[in-house]
């Protein structure tokens, strides 16, 4: 359960578009519904000198912890992913990936669990902390269904979402109006549900998550506090 809930963490998308990056950073604590058990998260994006952009992601709960960077340049309203880098520790089942994205090669390199990755590069492929960049992106151009091509473990896979309306969410910063995002799942593959809420005034920012696990095990996601281009996220 430790391990759903800081895989689900690390689910938390950006509030920033693509067309317009800014740097940002923000908190989120986490709570299972059915046992005394919580989390905490932080993610920033931070501009290099060299025009790339590092998106950091860290999580813990309890022994546990996870921490994720991604390097992504953006090229004509495109993600263009440069290094990805996962590590797992305290679950008793440790994992650490590394990606490197060569574009003039057009292949993905790198280990997953010390086994070598090697795959196709075409453009449009994200890794797992980049599609969310797209995912904002798409969102806040009022499109209602989308795809994105991800690297997860040893092969690329299509992530599905769809945009399930508009809702009042309340959060520790207050009360926001928020668009309601489902991932779209094969009922016959997996009974699992995730829904994210984005804060419509503060440039998308996820400002919500809920999942259900395949047991039942139900764990809710919400922000604590944050900032967005130097300004604090409030709510009404």
């Amino acid at each position: 359960m430790r391990r759903a809930l800081l895989l689900a963490l690390a689910v938390l998308a950006l509030p920033l578009q693509a067309a317009d990056l800014k740097p940002f950073s923000a908190s989120y604590t986490a709570d299972w519904k059915q046992l005394p058990m919580s989390g905490t998260a932080e993610r920033s994006l931070v501009k290099n000198k060299d025009g790339s952009w590092n998106l950091d992601f860290k999580a813990s709960m309890m022994i546990a912890s996870l921490t994720e960077q991604s390097t992504l340049r953006l090229d004509n309203d495109t993600l263009l992913p440069q290094k990805y880098h996962f590590e797992r520790g305290g679950l008793g089942k440790a994992k650490t990936v590394d990606l490197t994205f060569d574009w003039n090669a057009k292949k993905i390199t790198g280990t997953d669990r010390k086994d070598a990755i090697n795959l196709p590069l075409n453009r449009g492929v994200l890794d797992k902390s980049s599609y969310q960049l797209a995912l904002q992106h798409d969102v806040a151009a009022g499109k209602k269904s989308m795809t994105y091509q991800v690297v997860d473990g040893d092969e690329i896979d299509a992530y599905d979402f769809r945009v399930l309306g508009t809702e009042k969410v309340t959060t520790k910063t207050g009360q926001v109006e928020a668009v309601k995002v489902e991932r779209v799942r094969d009922p016959s593959q997996s009974k699992r549900i995730t829904e994210l809420w984005f804060a419509k005034d503060w440039d998308y920012l996820l400002v919500q998550l809920r999942q259900v696990e395949t047991d039942g095990k139900e764990y809710v996601i919400v922000l604590q506090d944050g900032t967005v281009d130097g300004k604090t996220v409030k709510g009404n």
